[in-house]
């Protein structure tokens, strides 16, 4: 069984070695470990320190920094499934997540208990976060496990391990970040998901990929109203359909009250049955597309069933790597 270690890097020459310094070099269950980094326009030496330390595959994403975390993942992921591994580890540049643990991330995977292995970082109560960011990460996590109805400690955690079997069926759709995309799909596909408690290591730098706490929610709320209205359709628009059709009716209701009961007074009225007459014919329509967009997402699922086969097609043969780029 192999498994690949990947780690995302922009100019990340200073903390590699702190990461691959408890690398793990034999994990029980594991017959082979290879190591890869996904260079996203690094300016530094990068690359070359990731050479120096053993890397076995380095995978570009472009001469220009674009912070498409979710672009560089899939790329990692194409070249990894090439690569043959059975286990994909993702993990990152800064050394946030402890490199010592990666054995515990993918038992489950190993002893077939678990598709997806997740770090909790327990974000609510990381110090080293401000009292904004860890409600902001509580609120998401939580918003993400009403959608999905099943646990989400930590929906943004980057320190995850993927069984083969999960790459194939999950297809990154968001340039931005694959977090809550890959964990969205993972419960809407049935895969099995787990939750390994960890600690992280000391700040070594700030993000690079969030420019502010207002600029993650926003990419983030449109990542999860995206990813909810492709695999929840019909439920998104009736949702949307309620937020038109009730105010609708309190103002026809409105207007016929004064209609039966006050005769003379409901010719003062009549601006409650425009409005709400048209706030009624946007809810029937809301309707209509819900119906219109469950038929696309019957295709939708068709269509990925045929890409998950031609994945197995495409990446069959293990053991023989075709690298996506090399520098």
């Amino acid at each position: 069984m192999k498994l690949i270690i990947q780690i995302p890097c922009f100019n990340e020459e200073r903390t590699l070695p702190a990461v691959f310094r408890e690398m793990p070099r034999s994990i029980p269950g594991i017959t082979s470990i290879e190591f890869q980094i996904i260079d996203d326009g690094s300016t530094d030496r990068t690359v070359e320190v990731a050479r120096e330390l053993g890397v076995h595959h380095v995978v570009s994403a472009g001469c220009t920094n674009r912070r498409w975390l979710g672009r560089a993942f899939r790329l990692g992921v194409d070249n990894a499934l090439r690569a043959g591994a059975d286990i994909l580890v993702n993990t990152d540049g800064d050394n946030q997540y402890p490199s010592t643990l990666i054995p515990d991330l993918v038992k489950p995977i190993i002893e077939g208990t678990a598709d997806i292995v997740i770090g909790d970082r327990n974000p609510g109560r990381v110090e080293e976060f401000s009292w904004i960011k860890q409600r902001l990460q509580v609120l998401g996590s939580s918003v993400i496990q009403y959608l999905t109805g099943a646990p989400v400690p930590d929906a943004v955690s980057g320190f995850r391990a993927y069984s083969r079997e999960s790459l194939l069926k999950i297809h990154i759709l968001t340039n931005f970040t694959y977090t809550v995309d890959t964990l969205i799909q993972a419960h809407m596909k049935g895969l099995d998901v787990a939750w390994l408690p960890i600690p992280i290591n000391p700040k070594t730098r700030e993000s690079r990929l969030i420019k502010s706490l207002l600029n993650k929610v926003r990419r983030s709320g449109i990542t999860i109203l995206r990813m909810v209205t492709v695999y929840r359709p019909f439920q998104t628009f009736l949702g949307l359909m309620a937020v038109f059709l009730l105010p609708g009716l309190v103002l026809l209701g409105r207007f016929g009250y004064f209609y039966l009961f006050t005769p003379g007074e409901a010719a003062g009225h009549v601006q409650s049955v425009v409005v709400g007459g048209v706030l009624l014919i946007i809810a029937v329509q809301m309707f209509v597309l819900g119906i219109l967009a469950e038929l696309l997402a019957a295709n939708r699922a068709l269509i990925e069933d045929i890409l998950m086969r031609l994945k197995r097609v495409e990446f069959k043969e293990e053991g023989k790597p075709k690298h996506c780029s090399s520098k």
